[in-house]
């Protein structure tokens, strides 16, 4: 049984206020959310998604970025 349920790369986006076509280069570049790839198909859990949020969080836009991630 699943701990808590699979979205699909739509779903992910629109939580992340992203596109489906970000999130694939994402997964390319290996810089975007944490992701299970399950008979070929891909998907995102809402854990790896907040975790993402939270390593992205940024205080300032130049020099020493401060990360708010806990």
């Amino acid at each position: 049984m699943l701990s808590e349920p699979l979205l699909t790369p739509k779903e992910a986006a629109e939580r992340l206020r992203s596109s489906v076509p970000t999130l694939a280069r994402w997964r390319v570049n290996g810089n975007g959310p944490a992701y299970v790839k399950n008979g070929g198909r891909v998907f995102y859990r809402d854990s790896d998604l907040e975790s993402f949020i939270q390593s992205s969080t940024r205080s300032k836009t130049r020099g020493q970025e401060v990360s708010h991630a806990r």
